[in-house]
């Protein structure tokens, strides 16, 4: 409503020029617009003039009339249009060039709309400003977004902590929290299983950490911790081999050369020089070379 100065104001303007707008009702003579006139015309002691409005949509009649009043803020004004388009099907963009309005501050309203619904009526009875109100919508929506995708995420993979959520049984976070742990114990056996199968590829014939898991001699954390560190001793023994085999390569003139003086000085000296082990490795390798 008008302020009292303001209706009164109304009401000296009809005495004088007459009602310019008529006052519409619905069929059943309920009032859908002009409840300013309406009062101003009992003020100023003129008979009201009105109108029948015979459309299906009187929600979108009431926000599409409500946009172009002139005592509200542009908060407000960018959230009556949102809601105007909510029922009627308008475009934004369209209402935002109609009513000069930027599209950044509907677009504002719309979210402030879809997800705060409260506040959006506080924004456009003037109780809120549309910024703070939207500061909120997003929070809102952020948190709503990640209550989804939680949902979505134990519905995918533990449906029975689903049903115990819905139920009533389980709370979302605990829910997520036993998740959290499956996965993080399914994780642990398919590290510890692919560590396994590769020691038995590998020629390994010690129990498996799968079997100590199993019976109970290691939990399933050390046997994942064993698995680590097998992993990277294996790697690094791999690393070693290939320098040692890269050396012998990188040398392998002087084994060629050894070997075609098998007998010689020369040959004798140079075994005579090494130690146990190189000397073996030396005789194999020459006896192969030759």
């Amino acid at each position: 409503m008008l302020t009292e100065s303001e209706l009164h104001d109304l009401a000296e303007s009809i005495k004088t020029d007459g009602q310019l707008k008529e006052i519409t009702l619905d069929r059943d003579g309920i009032l859908l617009d002009g409840r300013n006139r309406l009062a101003a015309c009992k003020l100023a002691g003129v008979e009201p003039r009105f109108t029948t409005y015979d459309g299906n949509n009187p929600t979108a009649l009431i926000f599409s009339n409500n946009v172009v009043r002139r005592h509200i803020s542009k908060g407000q004004h960018a959230m009556i249009t949102a809601m105007a388009c909510s029922v009627s099907g308008h475009s934004l963009r369209t209402q935002a060039k109609l009513y000069d309005i930027t599209r950044s501050r509907l677009s504002a309203a719309n979210v402030v709309l879809k997800h705060a619904p409260d506040l959006a009526e506080r924004v456009r009875l003037g109780k809120l400003g549309l910024d703070a109100a939207y500061d909120q919508a997003r929070e809102r929506k952020a948190r709503t977004e990640a209550l989804l995708a939680q949902h979505e995420r134990l519905r995918q993979h533990a449906p029975d902590l689903t049903e115990k959520v819905v139920e009533g049984l389980l709370t979302l976070d605990a829910a997520i929290t036993a998740l959290d742990q499956r996965l993080e114990e399914e994780r642990l056996r398919q590290l510890v299983k692919e560590c396994d199968a590769i020691g038995l590829a590998d020629g390994d014939t010690a129990p498996t950490l799968t079997q100590l898991a199993e019976r109970g001699e290691i939990t399933w954390d050390q046997a994942a911790q064993h698995a680590e560190e097998h992993r990277a001793h294996r790697h690094e023994a791999i690393i070693r081999t290939q320098q040692a085999l890269q050396l012998i390569a990188e040398n392998w003139a002087a084994v060629h050369d050894l070997a075609a003086r098998p007998d010689t000085p020369y040959a004798q000296e140079i075994l005579d020089g090494l130690t146990p082990e190189a000397h073996a490795l030396a005789t194999h390798l020459t006896t192969r070379a030759a």
